[in-house]
């Protein structure tokens, strides 16, 4: 009943997790390498439906303790000790406080559920603070765990009601189709949830079963047929891997190129002898696709990709936090490392505990009946899950135990990191609603300080206006001024039209708000309104010049519109100069250092990288240009003459890599008092 062994699937394998290695390890040639995840779902969806559906055709039967003990024995040992060690290693480079955040990910992780703690703490896979989390990987080895439990039910309910492909084909279909319609719905609406929820994944597991329902005949009767297609499917997985990235909404309509790809692959290989290739020259001559991908290189990492996976994401997150800027040449002894490291844990740990019986000694036979059609189904007692089920147990009670312990090591210093950076601002801790969330299109003012004071201060921009809340409102009252805020998150005051990278799209939202803002700022016809944002500055700073210049064009024109509306009407407006961008994570930085018991001082930028002072002094001419406008410029706050620091004076200056920390920023109100009163 067992599939054959087809090296050509091994290829594959190799290629889908050379492009999330790839990815991970910041290969820019291909931007688009997390899409080899989506390959292995295909690839599972293909081998598990080839096995069931085999077993339930010869047998009318589902041995399922059988599989579910074959699926623990080839997958639960390897997981179990790379989360071990995973663990044992971060006490050692985590800050306390990640410890335990990270443990819990590793309990989640231990019982194949991450994904949905993922969702739980909205944790974004593309985001910059995933960089720090060395179980997020797990994701998707808890999807396709998910989908095991699930799928085995669906083809027994297909051939209870009617034993034979047909009814495998309708049932498979309906689920897929419907799977990936509410993937589509949901990938612009709730990013999060179209990509790590297994129900919203399952589109492609089932694409992989229905290719294995299609009649065989078709492509082993069509040589040229089976090759092309072959081709075809290696150029939709080349053009997913070279043009995607993740700035697209993923998965979507995106995923259908590794997706389809893959299955294109999977049905040429179907059809082709994989047992007697002709070798050397010949070889060469007679290159289709599956042979292609059954070249030795391929095979051998495509045997390690399994232990691979596993391994290199720990690997490149843990460098990344000793050697803040790795080269390429790092990065390359990194990739060789978690070689080495599947390599040994294949040999040690994978292939004995798949080839063994000790986690199924003692498995009685344990049957579930699916057909004849109207007798219903029955299961018996088993105990081939017991030795999956104590790995299991033990991988959460280490996990938790580790927690325990590192929320025991979170000292006095390591808590004032933690309250610091969670620390709302004054606008956002009144009512988080102040700062609107990305849907949000009717602006919602805010209002701090008596309502007949004698003058009217508006503050007007997006979270990097928020964090100036703080100080504004606290100076404001000491000059009988209220302040009324205008805050949407993301959304800068200039007039320029952005892409957000959350929604995955142009962000609309921001357009319609702003104008609306305006007209109600002017409306009000305040003494004064203070104007931050995220600068163009900071975000191009990696861009490539021409593109760069460009983008500082667009953002120039648009500042300068949002000015002069306020300049015609007859209202003041100051500008403050963008906070520093760092780095690194203020916050987990710091506690690291501490940890570390080395300096913050690690964590500082250099200035000509954080502070973007050419960027700043573009800013400042146009503001200059419009009349009734001023700048406001605090950076040597935060910077000297060659450093930007993110511990100053015993407080942690910033929360992230570029929002101000609420207790800091308290500290700012005599310069904001002076600049603006």
């Amino acid at each position: 009943m067992a599939a054959s062994f087809r090296p050509d699937i091994q290829g594959l394998r190799a290629l889908a997790v050379g492009g999330v290695v790839a990815y991970h390890f910041g290969l820019s040639a291909l931007p688009g390498g997390f899409a080899g995840v989506d390959i292995f779902f295909v690839i599972s969806g293909w081998l598990i439906t080839t096995h069931l559906m085999g077993e339930i055709t010869e047998t009318g039967r589902l041995d399922l303790w059988r599989f579910y003990a074959r699926r623990a024995r080839r997958l639960l040992p390897a997981a179990l000790f790379v989360i071990l060690a995973t663990l044992g290693l971060g006490y050692f480079i985590l800050a306390p406080q990640e410890q335990a955040l990270y443990s819990r990910g590793a309990m989640f992780a231990s019982a194949y559920a991450i994904n949905l703690w993922l969702l739980r703490w909205s944790f974004d896979y593309f985001a910059a603070d995933a960089l720090s989390n060395p179980f997020i990987h797990f994701w998707s080895l808890s999807v396709e765990e998910q989908f095991y439990l699930v799928w085995p039910a669906l083809l027994l309910l297909a051939a209870w009601l009617r034993p034979g492909r047909r009814m495998a084909v309708v049932v498979i279909g309906v689920a897929g189709l419907a799977s990936f319609a509410a993937c589509l719905w949901l990938t612009s609406l709730s990013p999060a949830w179209a990509f790590y929820f297994s129900p919203l994944r399952a589109w492609e597991f089932a694409a992989g079963g229905m290719a294995t329902l299609a009649p065989a005949a078709l492509w082993q009767q069509r040589p040229w047929l089976r090759s092309a297609q072959g081709w075809l499917g290696l150029a939709l997985i080349a053009t997913a891997y070279l043009c995607l990235s993740e700035d697209l909404p993923f998965p979507g309509w995106y995923a259908l190129l590794p997706v389809a790809g893959t299955v294109l692959l999977l049905l040429s290989g179907a059809g082709e002898e994989h047992n007697q290739q002709p070798a050397g020259p010949a070889r060469l001559q007679a290159l289709t696709p599956a042979a292609a991908l059954s070249l030795p290189p391929l095979q051998w990492v495509g045997t390690l990709s399994y232990s691979l996976y596993l391994w290199h994401w720990p690997v490149i997150v843990y460098a990344g936090m000793l050697v803040p800027d790795l080269s390429v040449l790092q990065r390359l002894g990194c990739g060789a490392l978690s070689l080495a490291l599947a390599f040994l844990t294949y040999h040690l740990i994978e292939n004995p505990a798949r080839r063994g019986g000790w986690l199924t000694a003692g498995a009685r036979a344990v049957r579930f009946a699916a057909i004849p059609q109207g007798k219903p189904l029955h299961t018996f007692p088993g105990i081939a899950l017991v030795p999956a089920l104590v790995l299991t147990g033990v991988g959460v009670a280490a996990a938790y135990a580790n927690a325990h312990l590192a929320t025991r090591n979170i000292d006095l210093a390591q808590r004032g990191i933690e309250q610091a950076a969670e620390q709302p601002s004054i606008a956002r801790a009144v009512d988080k609603n102040c700062l609107l969330d990305f849907h949000t299109v009717k602006p919602k003012p805010c209002t701090f300080g008596p309502a007949d004071a004698a003058h009217t201060i508006v503050l007007f921009g997006d979270s990097h206006a928020d964090h100036w809340s703080t100080p504004l409102v606290e100076a404001a009252r000491r000059n009988d001024t209220k302040v009324i805020t205008y805050l949407k998150s993301s959304c800068r005051a200039s007039r320029l039209s952005t892409f957000n990278t959350v929604l995955k799209r142009d962000y609309t939202e921001c357009d319609a708000w702003r104008e609306q803002a305006i007209a109600d700022i002017i409306r009000r016809k305040p003494r004064l309104v203070v104007i931050s944002e995220f600068s163009i500055g900071n975000l191009t700073r990696d861009m490539p010049a021409a593109g760069r210049k460009a983008e500082t064009a667009r953002w120039q024109a648009g500042l300068r519109s949002t000015l002069h509306a306020f300049s015609q009407a007859g209202v003041e407006t100051a500008v403050i100069r963008d906070t520093p961008i760092g780095d690194s994570f203020a916050d987990s930085c710091v506690a690291r250092a501490l940890w570390w018991r080395e300096a913050p001082s690690r964590c500082d930028t250099p200035r000509a990288q954080a502070a973007n002072d050419g960027a700043a002094a573009q800013e400042r001419a146009v503001v200059k240009s419009v009349p009734d406008t001023r700048y406001v410029d605090l950076t040597d706050r935060f910077c000297g003459p060659t450093q930007c620091h993110v511990f100053i004076s015993g407080k942690l200056a910033f929360r992230d890599r570029h929002h101000l920390a609420t207790a800091f920023a308290e500290t700012l109100e005599g310069p904001l008092e002076k600049a603006l009163f």
